[in-house]
């Protein structure tokens, strides 16, 4: 136990995350003191959100720092230098699938959506479409990893099926589509799956972890904006069929 350095560093994330929290903080509170007034005991509990804000955050970054990002990494790394590197792709769908899962802001928009429209999107289907649909474009990222290809070929004609499937959705699934697109990209996936694609850009000859790494997060934003769209368009297909 000597040995773990867990909190090596830690000093300069809490310094970060107290930078990236002051603003709101003083916004809120020049808002508190020049317009809103809420009574002492509401800005007590604000306080006391912002410290357990302050401290999750931190205790959580630090766990990316020594724990999520280096084993992703480490993961990559030897799985990519094995002969049949390929079953990198549907361990990349397997994980894309069972992290959305842990993703604590697609948790929150799966709710506030089930409850804003009184259970007519379920939560479930919701969380099960993001997920197969950030399965899928892990998969794809690390086929594109490992053959090489422009990830042209796929964002182009991803965005082109968006923007046709506009049409034949509701403007309720094209709003929560992209809002879809920001909360999957969160810590979660950016953390383990980036860094697992990392990995495996190091053992592979010819390519660069940098935008291997960056490439594989825009297709995990992409996917949940494609698939929330299809969704929108099958929901419209059934209440159609039913008028």
């Amino acid at each position: 136990m000597s040995g773990l350095k867990i909190f090596d560093g830690f000093a300069h994330v809490m310094a970060e995350v107290a930078l990236a929290l002051a603003p709101m903080t003083a916004l809120f509170l020049v808002f508190q003191f020049f317009l809103i007034k809420m009574p002492w005991r509401k800005v007590l509990e604000a306080v006391l959100g912002v410290i357990l804000v302050f401290f999750g955050i931190s205790f959580f970054l630090q766990g990316v720092n020594v724990g999520f990002m280096p084993a992703g990494t480490e993961i990559g790394s030897i799985l990519g230098s094995l002969s049949y590197n390929w079953i990198l792709i549907p361990i990349g769908f397997v994980l894309g699938f069972v992290v959305i899962f842990a993703e604590p802001a697609v948790q929150i928009l799966i709710k506030e959506v089930e409850k804003v429209t009184s259970g007519s999107i379920p939560g479930r289907v919701l969380l099960i479409t993001l997920s197969f649909g950030v399965a899928f474009s892990v998969a794809l990222a690390l086929l594109r990893t490992l053959i090489g290809f422009s990830l042209w070929y796929i964002i182009i004609p991803g965005y082109a099926l968006v923007l046709f499937l506009i049409r034949y959705s509701s403007k309720t699934f094209t709003a929560l589509a992209f809002d879809a697109g920001g909360v999957a990209t969160g810590p979660m996936t950016v953390t383990f799956i980036m860094a697992l694609a990392v990995g495996l850009a190091m053992e592979l000859e010819g390519r660069d972890p940098l935008t291997e790494g960056f490439g594989l997060v825009a297709l995990v934003a992409l996917a949940p904006i494609l698939s929330v769209m299809i969704l929108g368009f099958l929901f419209n297909r059934k209440e159609s069929s039913h008028d």
